[in-house]
């Protein structure tokens, strides 16, 4: 029968194994001459290296990560679920805002607001096209774009 193949922590030489095995082979040919023969010669240089005891595995040796890894991740989630329950909370309050009567108004103004931002989203954009060579004309035309931001960010857009 075969031996499984060893696992060394320090892996030997190539010469070394074919030096082992060429022993063990003679210890399977010959079995009493070789171990008389090893008695009397002494340690053999050709031996393979202590076995160590094996390391720890992953999870012992990094044992104190566990219980701050598993708070970061309770934190996460919680954060996750709460800023979807905030979304759902907004849409809620303003649904509940708007009267049924006026629901065919709201429908005809959230296309208009959303020309609107795409008008601003527009034109911010051919402002950063432009290439100025006065640094009050730059100033200016930082400032308008400033200006378009804040309504491409806002919630509710003033009409033009």
């Amino acid at each position: 029968m075969s031996e499984a193949p060893k696992l060394y922590t320090n892996k030997p030489k190539k010469a070394q194994l074919k030096q082992f095995q060429e022993q063990q082979q003679k210890a399977q040919e010959f079995p009493s001459s070789s171990s008389s023969l090893s008695s009397s010669m002494g340690p053999q240089s050709s031996a393979p290296p202590p076995q160590q005891p094996p390391k720890e595995s992953f999870a012992r040796r990094y044992k104190f990560v566990w219980p701050m890894l598993l708070a970061v991740n309770v934190a996460v989630g919680a954060y996750f679920v709460m800023r979807t329950k905030k979304k759902q909370t907004d849409v809620e309050e303003e649904v509940a805002a708007t009267p049924i009567s006026t629901e065919a108004a709201t429908t005809t103004l959230v296309p208009e607001k959303d020309q609107q931002r795409e008008l601003f989203k527009w034109l911010l954009e051919e402002k950063r096209k432009v290439k100025t060579k006065d640094p009050e004309e730059k100033k200016r035309i930082d400032e308008e774009k400033a200006i378009l931001k804040q309504f491409i960010r806002a919630k509710s857009i003033p009409s033009i």
